[in-house]
């Protein structure tokens, strides 16, 4: 069964944090990804788009996929965190990635909950957290 770390361990992610890759990210200022976005800049992270749809997103260039995101980091480059804005149903495909390139973290936002894909990003070393903001945790510390 699937269990976040505790509150030290994700504070900890977030102080050391730099980058974050963000799957789903929306152009749309209305949509909540573009939001929560705006405001990890604004906490200072550098965020990284990544959507097929939209080639900048809040000034940073997006990348179609994580397997682009050397593009922008320089090769071999990962983000800190990868966060997730898509339906559950794609979860499984976006832990497969990860497991793959190695990155370091994941974070499932509210409401995007795969219990058997976050355990198994878990055990592959991931540090995964499921069914959180971002946002509401970093703006909390």
């Amino acid at each position: 069964m699937f269990r976040n770390p505790g509150p030290d361990a994700i504070e900890a992610l977030l102080r050391r944090a730099k980058t974050i890759a963000i799957i789903g990210l929306s152009a749309d200022a209305s949509r909540p990804s573009h939001r929560v976005a705006r405001s990890l800049q604004g906490f200072g992270y550098r965020i990284i788009p990544v959507t097929p749809s939209e080639a900048t997103i809040l000034g940073e260039r997006a990348v179609p996929d994580l397997d682009h995101v050397g593009e922008v980091l320089g090769a071999g480059g990962k983000p800190d965190i990868v966060d997730v804005f898509r339906r559950p149903e794609h979860v499984a495909g976006i832990v497969d990635t990860c497991i793959r390139l190695g990155m370091p973290a994941l974070w499932l936002q509210d409401g995007v909950i795969d219990e058997v894909a976050a355990a198994r990003a878990q055990g592959a070393g991931i540090f995964t957290v499921m069914d959180r903001c971002l946002y509401r945790d970093r703006a909390s510390l």
